[in-house]
């Protein structure tokens, strides 16, 4: 099946430029920006300024970027609703904190949402170069705006994960199955995940539907050996989630706590045997919401390398991502709280500079993946984006989809030890 067709307003250059008999203002060689996108979360960054009779020092990495798949795009277009990129300029000292620094002026683009409708296989540019900042200032705003094609394959759990469900990949109002998997208890000494499914094997993803209910009080100190195993059509396994680091509360609590979180290998086949690709690890962080950091492990590597580094609410559930910019820079994006940073390594659309680069940013560019998290007590179905360009193979895209079955149960893994778990989440020894 075809990936799903995905938009991208990718926003970069960034730069402020004063008429040369202006002064910047004291400790404002660098300027804060808010970039905003209706229906978006807001963005933030840090932008270069100077004065015109000095040299130009034009920042050509990505600033942000925001993403729609095309059914958005059409539904504002059928609704005739029109949209503009807008970027507010605040000055003041370096970092951000804008209810006490002074807007200097913003700089508003408008989009064509039906030219991004059709945007086909190539970008185009929608604007660049200088323009001016306006409100009352004379400075001038260097920026590139781009839309690009981002295809993705969508997949859609069943079911919820602990309830050994098929998924399905999605395009439109066709689905079709291309994975089925297998929840199970593994234990503690038990490296090798065995357990295989087929789809003939009967979804209980109905019956898990009842059972999203808070019991009260138990004596279990700990949750281990959980593991999920992605199967190809054919029943063999492409990918695996094994809960390597058992979910125990620290001491005096009922909280896995950031100094100790539970961890997940997330498993691909090879030369008969599962190796290592990702780690998962996860926490209840003081105000409730999960914490999360997910790591690439290099093949022969003896260091990870950090991709995510976040909070979920425990509550509401949301959305996960990794988008990288930069290099290895996490991107600000819709339902995530990453925060945006300068990167070593610029995006070709903007050119290169040298830096520190890294085996991530050799694999991992753009945007990466996305999967949506269920909160407490709700049935969840997660649904997984991933990039067209890091999918290869079968292998590529179910790592990525135990990874999301991985960061759904963490959900209640990390739940308070003083509630018991639904019963398709406990041993027999649990019970």
């Amino acid at each position: 099946m075809d990936p799903c067709p995905f938009v991208r307003i990718v926003i970069g250059g960034l730069a402020l430029k004063f008429p040369s008999e202006s002064k910047i203002p004291p400790n404002s060689s660098t300027f804060d920006c808010k970039i905003k996108l209706r229906g978006c979360s807001a963005q933030s960054t840090t932008i270069p300024a100077f004065v015109q009779e000095r040299e130009a020092i034009v920042d050509n990495r990505i600033h942000g970027c925001f993403n729609f798949s095309k059914s958005e795009l059409v539904k504002f277009v059928e609704k005739g609703k029109s949209s503009c990129l807008k970027i507010e300029i605040f000055g003041g000292k370096v970092g951000f904190g804008y209810g006490s620094k002074r807007l200097l002026g913003s700089v508003v683009v408008p989009l064509d949402l039906k030219s991004l409708e059709n945007i086909g296989h190539r970008g185009f540019v929608i604007q660049n170069g200088w323009v001016s900042v306006g409100g009352g200032s004379t400075a001038q705003l260097n920026l590139n705006v781009r839309a690009e094609p981002d295809p993705r394959f969508v997949f859609q759990f069943d079911g919820e994960a602990e309830c050994s469900p098929q998924v399905f990949q999605v395009n439109g109002n066709v689905k079709q199955p291309v994975f089925t998997c297998k929840f199970s208890f593994r234990n503690s000494g038990d490296r090798n995940l065995r357990s295989r499914s087929s789809l003939s094997e009967t979804s209980t993803s109905t019956s898990c539907f009842g059972s999203c209910t808070s019991d009260k009080e138990t004596s279990v100190k700990e949750r281990k050996g959980w593991s999920i195993t992605i199967h190809d059509l054919s029943g063999s396994p492409v990918a695996a989630a094994s809960m390597v680091t058992p979910f125990v509360p620290s001491q005096g609590s009922d909280r896995v706590s950031k100094s100790n979180p539970g961890s997940w290998l997330i498993l691909r086949p090879g030369d008969n045997t599962w190796k290592p690709w990702g780690r998962l690890e996860a926490w209840r962080e003081r105000n409730g919401e999960l914490g999360y950091r997910f790591e690439i492990i290099p093949d022969g590597a003896t260091d990870a390398i950090t991709l995510v580094n976040s909070t979920i609410s425990t509550k509401k559930g949301g959305k996960i991502g990794i988008d990288i910019i930069n290099g290895a820079t996490p991107l600000t994006s819709p339902n995530s709280s990453f925060d945006l940073s300068s990167g070593s390594v610029s995006g070709s659309e903007f050119g290169s500079q040298p830096g520190s680069g890294s085996w991530a940013q050799l694999l991992y560019r753009g945007f990466v993946m996305s999967a949506t998290v269920g909160g407490e007590g709700k049935c969840s179905k997660p649904e997984v984006e991933v990039g067209v360009q890091h999918v290869s193979c079968a292998e590529d895209a179910a790592a990525f989809v135990a990874l999301a079955a991985a960061m759904d149960l963490s959900i209640d893994a990390c739940r308070s030890f003083s509630q018991k778990l639904r019963k398709e989440l406990r041993q027999q020894d649990q019970e």
